[in-house]
């Protein structure tokens, strides 16, 4: 698996200097991609203190420092490279991950990555011509999917209709562990409100 992530020599130096200027012994570096698969993906690099990597994380030992790869993230960093340029004002860390933005799910991926694989994959190219899209907020325990329509689909009075229908339509068929759709700005479902 460590094919998947390229960390340059420079990049490798530049890195193992921070770590020594944190002066923490068995300090490593962690890389992880936030909301990997959809437009929003962002390569993250941060420091990773002995104890708080994750325990599904993948550990590369290189020559100069430790990485630990996010599980979730790998199939994302595939190409993905890490390289610094030296100039005058010090350089710059780049990351470039070509692959972080392009949806890869399967059956077996977890819920989440398959309902914003369908939204981003599906039903949002449909919508950009209206400006709008579908951005999935979050999965309820008892698998609901609360999602946020902006863009043009917001304040339309028909989004109720058109857009939830055809939406919910498509996801319940791709994903029949759905419980159902709700939309943010859905007030209806008082079942986690403060006030009573």
């Amino acid at each position: 698996m460590s094919d998947s992530i390229q960390i340059t020599d420079s990049a490798q130096d530049y890195l193992a200097e921070l770590l020594e200027k944190q002066n923490v012994e068995g300090i490593a570096v962690r890389i992880f991609i936030t909301q990997p698969g959809t437009p929003y993906a962002e390569t993250c690099l941060a420091y990773c203190r002995p104890g708080e990597e994750e325990p599904s994380d993948v550990r590369l030992d290189l020559e100069k420092i430790g990485v630990y790869l996010d599980k979730h993230s790998l199939p994302f960093l595939e190409e993905a490279v890490v390289d610094f340029n030296a100039d005058r004002m010090g350089g710059q860390l780049t990351i470039k991950a070509p692959n972080a933005k392009m949806p890869k799910v399967n059956a077996d991926s977890p819920l989440e990555d398959r309902v914003n694989y369908i939204l981003y994959s599906e039903i949002n190219p449909g919508l950009a011509a209206h400006g709008g899209e579908i951005k999935l907020v979050e999965l309820t325990e008892n698998q609901v999917a609360v999602l946020a329509f902006g863009g043009g689909c917001q304040g339309c009075a028909a989004v109720d209709l058109t857009l939830k229908e055809g939406v919910e339509r498509t996801l319940m068929e791709r994903i029949p562990e759905l419980a159902g759709i709700r939309d943010v700005t859905d007030h209806t479902d008082t079942t986690n409100a403060y006030y009573r």
